[in-house]
């Protein structure tokens, strides 16, 4: 027994040996088989170049090679063992052969490029694969290692980043990017906002006022949509969430998955209502019931057939909500990417940002540093997820104590960090709710005989012309001018609306 027991530790002790010094997956014949190709047609590159990069490729050398050889064939230039060698190290010895020899013999024992694009993709399943290999280490490591102010929900949280990142463009590890791609981007976006309806780069919010001014909502910003109580600010966040996800239209990629057109997938992370209420506010949006009748159940049958036929239409709508309370900035990331991947992701909007928590390992931060931490963790993840995120958030009270109260970039509350990590702020503001509670006191005697004095005369007058209006004031905004956005607002459907253009009014007749 004691030598069998013997026996087995030592060929445990061999196989973790072995375990140890496990080559990372490669495949340098197929590596050696694209280049080939490529060397011979130039046409193979483009059959593999819109997944496959140079940092794909497990052979330093050959990495050179196919980025050097990507660069000469989008200029339009010929790539083959005579023209590309020169911009590779002469003096770097493959075995026994020269740099040159290694390029003609790649070339010379190149059959076709039939096969071309599945040499590109096992090359790029394999960097997957080592990439895996590579997280997968760093958590062992870490997770062994891991400094005493690291949290596992850190790590779970840093890990999932990764992985998804990965899975999304091919790379964790994020690096520097060459300025030609960024600059295709740009381009690729004007090209976008030329050819979708509306002629915006961004994603139409369906209020054509703010979309004139903003370009739509533009992938990778923060745009913090801040009031005082009572202005709108879910209202707006529902109106605009609705008309995104009513809106959209899908276009089939090549790799299977779909890509917003028009519109597009919106994630509602609500904190303060429940998923019924949101869905109650935008029912009343779209039917012109208010919202307090459906709650009382005060409906005829007509109103009845209008709210299954919403509730039909709504069904169909990918608008999805999260009606957790209190979440923090980790769970709501890792909550986004798995929508992301699971189901698609254009917008996010959050309801609201007070109501968020930092991470736990900081609990003796004080507030302005926990709104911090929040709004520099939105922003990174608008920028991880490319797309836009709404972050509702509140204003401070002092704008009550002013004539004034329009609300200012200084009102934002809790922090500056609001402020400077937004691309975008906007602040809803409606004149009718503070005209509304100005009303004069009139005495029983002067309702009854429908006595109107010049103050209360005054006061009609002024309503008059606030009544059914707000303000969606832009005091920031990284891409393009500052400025107001007039819209219409009824308050018995929460809706907000485009005013008609007052020179496109028709003609009154007496």
């Amino acid at each position: 027994m004691a030598d069998a027991a013997l026996q087995m530790t030592s060929d445990t002790g061999a196989q973790d040996d072995g375990a140890l010094y496990r080559e990372a997956p490669g495949n340098i014949e197929a590596e050696q088989a694209l280049l080939g190709a490529i060397l011979i047609n130039n046409d193979a590159f483009y059959r593999v170049s819109d997944f496959l990069k140079a940092e794909h490729f497990l052979e330093p050398l050959h990495r050179r090679i196919f980025a050097v050889a990507g660069e000469q064939i989008r200029l339009g230039k010929t790539s083959n063992p005579v023209t590309i060698k020169t911009f590779l190290p002469a003096d770097e010895k493959i075995g026994e052969m020269t740099v040159a020899q290694y390029l003609a013999r790649l070339a010379a024992e190149a059959v076709t490029i039939i096969n071309a694009e599945d040499y590109g993709r096992a090359i790029y399943d394999l960097a997957i694969r080592r990439a895996l290999i590579g997280i997968g280490e760093d958590m062992v490591n870490i997770a062994y290692d891991a400094p005493v102010e690291m949290a596992p929900s850190d790590q779970i949280e840093d890990a999932e980043r990764r992985l998804f990142e990965l899975a999304e463009t091919g790379r964790y590890d994020g690096g520097f990017e060459p300025f030609n791609e960024a600059v295709r981007t740009a381009i690729d976006m004007a090209n976008a906002a030329f050819q979708r309806e509306g002629h915006l780069s961004g994603i139409a919010t369906g209020l054509h006022s703010l979309d004139t001014r903003m370009g739509g909502l533009q992938s990778s910003d923060l745009i913090i949509l801040a009031g005082r109580p009572g202005m709108g600010k879910t209202s707006l966040a529902t109106n605009i969430a609705f008309n995104i996800a009513h809106a959209f239209r899908g276009e089939q990629q090549a790799d299977g998955s779909v890509k917003a057109v028009d519109g597009g997938v919106v994630g509602f992370y609500s904190l303060e209502m429940s998923s019924e209420q949101l869905a109650t506010r935008i029912i009343s949006e779209q039917t012109e019931i208010s919202s307090s009748k459906i709650r009382r159940g005060d409906i005829n049958e007509a109103d009845f057939e209008k709210l299954v036929g919403c509730a039909n239409m709504m069904q169909r709508l990918p608008l999805y909500i999260d009606q957790t309370g209190g979440i923090s900035i980790a769970q709501l990331a890792a909550r986004a990417r798995r929508l992301k991947r699971q189901r698609g992701l254009d917008v996010m909007i959050i309801d609201y940002v007070q109501l968020m928590t930092g991470s736990s390992a900081k609990a003796s931060q004080n507030r302005v540093q926990e709104i911090t931490e929040i709004t520099t963790g939105l922003k990174a993840l608008a920028k991880e997820l490319n797309v836009p995120i709404i972050a509702l958030s509140q204003l401070s009270r002092q704008v009550e104590s002013r004539d004034d109260k329009r609300p200012q970039l200084s009102d934002l509350r809790e922090s500056g960090s609001i402020e400077q990590d937004a691309d975008v702020v906007l602040f809803v503001y409606r004149e009718e709710y503070y005209v509304k509670n100005q009303e004069p006191r009139r005495s029983p005697e002067e309702i009854a005989a429908d006595i109107r004095t010049e103050e209360y005369l005054a006061w009609e007058e002024k309503m008059r012309k606030v009544e059914g209006t707000a303000d969606v004031i832009i005091a920031k905004q990284r891409h393009g001018p500052t400025g107001t956005a007039a819209l219409g607002f009824q308050g018995e459907f929460t809706r907000f609306f485009d005013l008609a253009d007052s020179g496109h009014l028709p003609e009154r007749f007496e």
